[in-house]
């Protein structure tokens, strides 16, 4: 994780769950997370696969100058990475585990790239975990034309799964230090780049 926003939301959701596979929905306070809300979101996992969003940060919105509440979290994305995103929030509920991905965006053919970066989290939602999945979807910068124009379909260009072991080297304190040596430090990772050729 690069960006600020999702590591503040990752080191709180880790507290919330303490030894648990995660927090329940009714624990997150949105005081607690006030910093990172703008770029945030809750997807409630349904039976038709549509994936809705429940809650959306203003942030978000203003990518695609509308209210995104409500809509398909699937419908962000472009027709070839839906399929891969549905599998990585089935991911996400089904392993409860944290997934963090890569992401690209642009306004039009001519809009700048931007370069975002996007949190998954699964949530207890009455103690069913296949229920919701809070996130963040962070900016790497303030793009020119954010609240402007409309973004254009998100690209996926990578995504892994948190292991338990970067989870907890990851957990910080309230001013953002890191608490622990990160246990994998010096080991390869396995990360998945979409798009590539053999």
């Amino acid at each position: 994780m690069r960006h600020k926003v999702n590591q503040q939301l990752y080191a709180y959701w880790s507290r919330l769950k303490g030894a648990r596979s995660a927090p329940e929905r009714s624990e997150i306070d949105p005081a607690e997370i006030r910093e990172a809300l703008p770029d945030s979101f809750m997807i409630e996992i349904d039976a038709s696969g549509r994936f809705p969003m429940r809650l959306c940060g203003t942030r978000m919105n203003a990518l695609w100058l509308d209210e995104q509440k409500g809509k398909s979290f699937l419908d962000l994305w472009s027709l070839e990475d839906r399929r891969t995103l549905a599998s990585v929030l089935l991911t996400v509920i089904d392993g409860v585990a944290p997934v963090v991905a890569g992401v690209e965006g642009r306004a039009g053919d001519e809009g700048d790239m931007l370069e975002l970066e996007l949190l998954l989290l699964p949530l207890r939602h009455f103690g069913k975990t296949h229920s919701r999945v809070l996130g963040a979807l962070a900016p790497a910068r303030r793009p020119r034309w954010l609240g402007v124009a409309p973004a254009n379909p998100l690209r996926l260009k990578s995504f892994r799964v948190i292991a338990p072991s970067e989870a907890r080297a990851r957990l910080m304190d309230p001013v953002g230090r890191r608490v622990a040596r990160p246990a994998s430090a010096g080991r390869p990772e396995l990360v998945l780049y979409l798009g590539g050729k053999a």
